[in-house]
């Protein structure tokens, strides 16, 4: 197996969640995080328009495991869009080691307690059950339970996909990898196909773990996906 196909299965099969040592204490890991808005780093140009607000959910990527506050991916995409002059405030609710059951479980809960609506929600889940190597109709199920969810409510979607190893062979891999191309199309979702690309397998991108994005690799990350999320807030009603 290629150097970077071995790097990909490492990070699927080890440190992409940090053990939680139960649903209560991820619930209150979540809890903080919506208590604590991501910080309002400086903008290039004055922000106007439209108060914004980005939620965030998903898993350690979301997290900013093994990053110091402020470097993590959500943080990194506010700090673009209101480099842009946009008036938007991305809260995280990554919760290390959150499999799609664990998002699907807390979705609800983690809408209802926050003070506005958010007008978007990244969502970003799918690491964890390839570590537990989740049936792949588990996980679409979750995923298309929680996009429902955001559906009724109505509030749009962008997802950043995930990808299996092909360790796990060509079935499961073509099952899995099939999910959020095809929910993306199905819910009218934003996609961008796979979280890590351009950052899996470069060194110089990656915690000492071998599995995680350091500040840089957050950085590269965010530079792809603050413009999918700038264009679907530009697409909201301006009122």
């Amino acid at each position: 197996m290629a150097g970077a196909a071995l790097l990909q299965a490492a990070w699927l099969l080890s440190a992409c969640d940090t053990r939680r040592e139960d649903d209560a204490s991820a619930t209150n890991i979540a809890s903080a995080a919506l208590a604590q808005p991501s910080p309002s780093p400086s903008a290039s140009v004055p922000v106007s328009g439209p108060r914004r607000v980005v939620l965030a959910f998903g898993d350690s990527l979301y997290a900013g495991y093994g990053l110091q506050r402020g470097q993590s991916l959500p943080d990194a995409i506010q700090a673009r869009l209101r480099g842009q002059g946009i008036d938007a405030t991305v809260i995280n609710a990554g919760v290390s080691g959150d499999t799609t059951a664990d998002g699907r479980r807390r979705l609800a809960y983690t809408l209802d307690r926050l003070k506005t609506k958010p007008d978007l929600v990244m969502l970003g889940l799918g690491g964890n059950d390839v570590l537990r190597q989740v049936d792949p109709a588990e996980t679409r199920a979750n995923m298309t339970a929680m996009l429902d969810e955001l559906a009724r409510r109505g509030i749009p979607v962008i997802l950043t996909g995930m990808m299996a190893p092909p360790n796990l062979g060509p079935d499961f891999a073509s099952r899995f990898n099939a999910i959020w191309p095809d929910l993306a199309a199905t819910h009218h979702a934003v996609l961008d196909p796979f979280i890590l690309q351009g950052v899996l397998g470069n060194r110089t991108l990656m915690l000492p773990d071998g599995v995680h994005p350091n500040a840089t690799g957050v950085a590269r990350i965010a530079d792809r996906v603050a413009p999918l999320v700038g264009k679907g807030l530009e697409t909201l009603p301006k009122d």
